[in-house]
């Protein structure tokens, strides 16, 4: 079902509603994850400009889900800090150009559905898991980090600081529990106007936007990239941009199962057309310089409990966040403390996914999700998944090999599993 231009205003009053809070709410998130990537903040901000506009425009000719947001995915913040202290800043932007390309594979060839099957739904949630613990882990000192010099760490100022943001974490989560389902932007908008309150009264390190330069060139790796061994260089950032470009593409088709649920208008979700707005949006970012998007689920549920309709709520979140990127300043009037809660509650949220590992899939996935996690925060993202999809290949064939079968047995029955499987996802994915 396309979407024409005109029929995109019909519900401008709720989609301009649903895009004014899903970027308020953006802000603070998209700031976290860019201290989690080592991005400066302002690059950040501009991808999800970039991307909102990208989706938007291919929503009109070619729509993936109706209400999702794009922005920077938190679930590829780890791997986008390691691509930076793997190969340096300068060569992020050609890393994010050859992510693209591989995406551009993934959507002309509809291979997003092989990828699935290969890399089981749990071990996803478990990498989500390990991820999420990062996170949490980073931003927590946030939560009681001080301006303080006093020689003692539990001095007055960290007293009061660790109490406002306990109380206000317990109110951000009771809000969130208590509207998610109706309008989410309240916990948002609470614990931000709670923050911003507080620096009136309390002396508090506060957010800032460092002023980087925006350039528009080819994203080419750097001249001093050639000078070392720049062949396994380049394999190596091959390897890192699959491994990227198949996170990328498996968090958007979880995230387009759960955005299809939310749909005011229970539209069909068509995973493909999805990955064109991506890799679009992941080439273009590379040549200023930003980040890998996604239609993130936090930013797509509080866009579609907001009210919007059509994706030109986008371009209202688009505008919201530009009026950050031109005035930078406003963020400097959001205490640190308040980034740590929502991020420490992003983490807490991506564990959280694996009670639900438990519920569908059983022990036996339940142990392997927890051990990849565990995996993925210890040994990183790459790492830990290839380990656990290993483990999981030997405990397969192990249990096959004692039932008495043999290798062309059990090359058979993956087979024809793996067909049966594929018939059945070609339907549920839009293919």
């Amino acid at each position: 079902m396309k979407q024409n231009f005109s029929g995109t205003f019909q519900y401008l009053r709720r989609d301009a509603s649903a895009g004014f809070i899903t970027g308020c709410m953006a802000i603070p998130l998209s700031a976290g994850i860019c201290i989690m990537s080592d991005y400066p903040i302002l690059i950040g901000l501009i991808t999800v400009v970039f991307a909102c506009i990208v989706g938007y425009i291919t929503s009109l000719f070619r729509p993936g889900n109706y209400v999702g947001t794009p922005g920077i995915a938190a679930g590829l913040a780890p791997a986008l800090a390691f691509g930076v202290a793997e190969f340096g800043m300068e060569n992020m932007p050609f890393l994010i150009l050859l992510t693209a390309l591989m995406q551009i594979i993934v959507w002309k060839y509809n291979l997003q559905k092989h990828i699935l099957l290969l890399v089981p739904v749990y071990l996803v949630e478990g990498l989500l898991a390990g991820i999420g613990l990062k996170i949490a882990l980073k931003f927590f000192p946030f939560l009681y980090t001080t301006v303080s010099s006093s020689e003692h760490w539990l001095d007055l100022a960290r007293l009061e600081l660790l109490g406002f943001s306990t109380v206000s974490f317990i109110l951000f989560i009771w809000l969130f529990q208590k509207y998610s389902k109706v309008s989410p932007g309240i916990s948002y908008f609470t614990i931000m106007a709670i923050g911003i309150a507080s620096m009136f009264y309390l002396s508090l390190p506060k957010l800032t936007i460092e002023p980087v330069p925006f350039y528009f060139r080819f994203p080419l790796p750097h001249p001093q990239f050639f000078h070392t061994d720049a062949f396994t260089g380049v394999v190596k950032m091959i390897g890192y941009a699959m491994m990227l470009g198949a996170i990328d593409v498996i968090e958007q088709v979880m995230s387009n199962a759960a955005i299809e649920k939310i749909d005011p208008l229970k539209r069909h979700c068509h995973t493909n057309n999805s990955l064109l707005a991506i890799w679009i949006a992941n080439l273009g970012s590379s040549f200023f310089g930003g980040m890998t998007n996604l239609d993130g689920l936090a930013k797509s549920s509080t866009n579609a409990y907001a009210g919007a309709v059509t994706k030109l709520s986008n371009l209202f979140c688009a505008a919201v966040i530009m009026v950050m990127i031109l005035f930078p300043g406003l963020l400097s009037f959001l205490p640190q403390y308040t980034l740590g809660i929502i991020m420490v509650f992003t983490g807490g949220k991506m564990i959280y996914g694996l009670r639900s590992v438990y519920d569908h899939h059983g022990k036996y996935a339940i142990v392997l999700a927890t051990i990849c996690g565990l995996l993925v925060y210890k040994l990183g993202i790459f790492e830990g998944l290839l380990l656990c999809l290993l483990l999981h290949t030997i405990i397969h064939i192990y249990m096959a090999l004692q039932k008495k079968q043999t290798i062309k047995d059990i090359y058979h029955s993956f087979r024809t599993s793996y067909m049966d499987r594929l018939e059945k996802s070609e339907s549920n994915l839009g293919a």
